[in-house]
């Protein structure tokens, strides 16, 4: 039987990636630790709306409690269930707190990855797609970002481990022919999105009259992604396992060509936006002015985030195209939704 697997499948892109695979009548297995970083009420809610649509659905899903650091654990579900595929979206998270607690990136973010990959080798996977991240490019000051920008100065941890996984993927695709394929995100937002991010974090205190942080006194843009338009993307991308390039040669080297059947793409909105004005556009749908608390630009933090989709559009025909009104409107009427959901229980 054709099944998926999908690492941190509670997770803010894994709980959508799984509704869509479900809804495409798509095997899930999904697995996640269900750690502590953000409230785990709201992944064990997101793991009841997946269970609810499992049961309505002509498709299976089933769900572990696993750590992607538990090799013996990780193994056993590739053994008993034998995806075709892998999705691999479990991480430590956060740019900021990985300055706070390094080890955890260590652990998730490498020693973690490591564990999937090779899993994915010793089972032949036909594909395996993973998240990386926009902060890879650093300060970078080449914008927009596109694949062929240098990223060989991260200024966190975080995007520091995001690189080691593309360098990981590209050997073991070189070395076993195991088509692989990275994402980098560009800030996703959306409904079910995480609370440490941005959106959740000014919304919930613009709607109970709290201060929000604005570092940097808010001179920083964002090409702030919406959530149905990554899955989107990696829904495409899942269809499309990479070969090598047919031209390649060391004299005219090209970051974007590879010889090994492995790929990288930026999924990000193409268009910046201003931080005042994303928060402007919360300020004026939640009908709240902010209380605004401005603070200087916080360590591993980067002024401008700027996404090139060229390649995107060239491989999958598609690129992120929703706007920033459209999609805090779509957040704000969950986050409402889900605060009601919360309070009467």
């Amino acid at each position: 039987m054709n099944r998926i697997l999908v690492t941190g499948g509670v997770g803010f892109i894994g709980y959508h990636l799984c509704k869509r695979l479900m809804k495409e009548k798509i095997n899930v297995v999904a697995i996640d630790n269900l750690n502590d970083y953000y409230d785990v009420n709201l992944k064990k809610n997101r793991l009841d709306q997946l269970l609810c649509q499992a049961e309505n659905s002509s498709s299976n899903f089933e769900f572990f409690k696993i750590d992607i650091i538990d090799r013996d654990n990780l193994n056993e579900i590739f053994e008993q269930y034998k995806p075709s595929k892998v999705i691999n979206l479990a991480a430590q998270a956060g740019v900021r707190y990985s300055i706070e607690n390094p080890h955890s990136y260590i652990q998730s973010n490498i020693v973690g990855f490591a564990n999937i990959v090779e899993a994915c080798k010793k089972y032949s996977i036909e594909h395996l797609v993973y998240a990386s991240s926009s902060s890879v490019y650093g300060g970078n000051k080449n914008l927009p970002y596109s694949e062929q920008s240098g990223v060989d100065h991260p200024v966190s941890l975080y995007a520091a481990t995001k690189r080691s996984n593309e360098l990981i993927a590209h050997t073991y695709s070189h070395l076993f022919n195991l088509p692989s394929t990275g994402l980098r995100f560009f800030t996703v937002y959306g409904p079910w999105g995480r609370p440490d991010m941005a959106l959740y974090k000014f919304t919930k205190n613009i709607d109970q009259g709290l201060p929000i942080d604005v570092y940097n006194h808010g001179k920083m843009k964002r090409a702030f992604t919406y959530i149905d338009d990554v899955i989107e993307g990696v829904y495409r991308v899942l269809n499309k396992p990479p070969i090598p390039d047919k031209f390649f040669s060391e004299e005219r080297f090209d970051p974007s060509k590879s010889w090994a059947p492995h790929k990288i793409f930026n999924i990000g909105n193409s268009k910046s936006s201003n931080l005042m004005e994303y928060i402007e556009e919360i300020e004026n749908q939640i009908e709240k002015k902010a209380i605004k608390n401005f603070l200087p630009l916080q360590p591993g933090d980067v002024l401008e985030t700027s996404s090139s989709t060229k390649l995107l559009e060239e491989y999958i025909n598609y690129k992120p195209t929703t706007s920033i009104k459209d999609g805090i409107s779509k957040f704000i009427k969950w986050y409402v939704e889900y605060k009601k959901l919360t309070q009467n229980r």
